[in-house]
């Protein structure tokens, strides 16, 4: 099912339940406690510190889950950046050194595209062929014996740009590991969201259709915005998934 019909299923319910409950609870009251609004002062100025702290929580969380997926993006076509300039430097060493070199970029290629982010995209760990073929990678281009002062400047070039996949690949991981949020914010989040959407219900003096509209609205935008947080944790899965397409590029530059 799409992710925009899912989310769209979720706001929809959320704002039909509290509308609902808006409805009964307002025909529960009396005429008098109706149309009172000795309470409205108050409970606005409750409302508007409890809405002012929980929005000040959704936005730093936001932004930082949005800085983790552009951050993976960059790092992913950083790494492959990275293995196709370690290809181009290779094709100035021997022989043999850049048969092997082309076929372990190819090889790490694949396996980053084909193997690595499906497990990420699931929020696993990733297992160790990926670096078993980094280490390789390096073995073989430290391991080159050259003459030429030209040909030493390509294996130097080509070690300075396998460090680079070194770097952005471990930062690649690192936004697997470190993009979720933690138990205790989404429980501040839960109970914020709670408190934000039922102080409106303590208003008095306002029509029931109004009432019900607002406080339908407020629903909807929270359970929006949690939505959001929620398809955001991991930066490899959900609508705003980072896919393999650096990788693949690479594959299809290195037939």
């Amino acid at each position: 099912m799409s992710v925009f019909i899912v989310g769209l299923s979720c706001v929809a319910g959320a704002a039909a339940i509290m509308a609902a409950i808006t409805y009964f609870l307002r025909k529960s009251k009396s005429p008098d406690e109706v149309e009172g609004s000795e309470n409205n002062t108050l409970s606005g100025q409750v409302f508007g510190i409890v809405g002012g702290l929980h929005a000040v929580l959704i936005a730093f969380i936001l932004i930082g889950l949005l800085d983790n997926a552009n951050s993976a993006s960059d790092e992913s076509y950083r790494e492959a950046g990275g293995l196709i300039a370690v290809d181009w430097a290779a094709k100035s060493l021997p022989t043999d050194a850049r048969v092997k070199i082309q076929q372990l970029t190819r090889a790490y290629a694949t396996t980053v595209s084909e193997k690595e982010w499906p497990r990420m995209a699931d929020g696993d760990k990733v297992e160790k062929p990926g670096w078993t073929q980094l280490e390789q990678l390096s073995t073989v281009v430290s391991g080159v014996e050259v003459s030429e002062d030209w040909q030493k400047s390509r294996q130097q070039e080509a070690t300075e740009k396998l460090w680079d996949v070194y770097e952005a690949r471990q930062e690649r991981l690192n936004a697997v590991n470190n993009g979720g949020v933690s138990p205790v914010i989404w429980f501040a989040l839960a109970l914020g969201t709670l408190l934000t959407v039922g102080l409106p219900l303590l208003f008095g003096g306002t029509k029931l259709r109004t009432h019900i509209i607002v406080v339908s609205t407020l629903t909807a935008t929270l359970t929006l915005l949690l939505f959001a947080i929620y398809q955001l944790q991991n930066p490899f899965t959900g609508g705003a998934a980072v896919g393999p397409d650096a990788f693949q590029s690479v594959l299809e530059r290195l037939k």
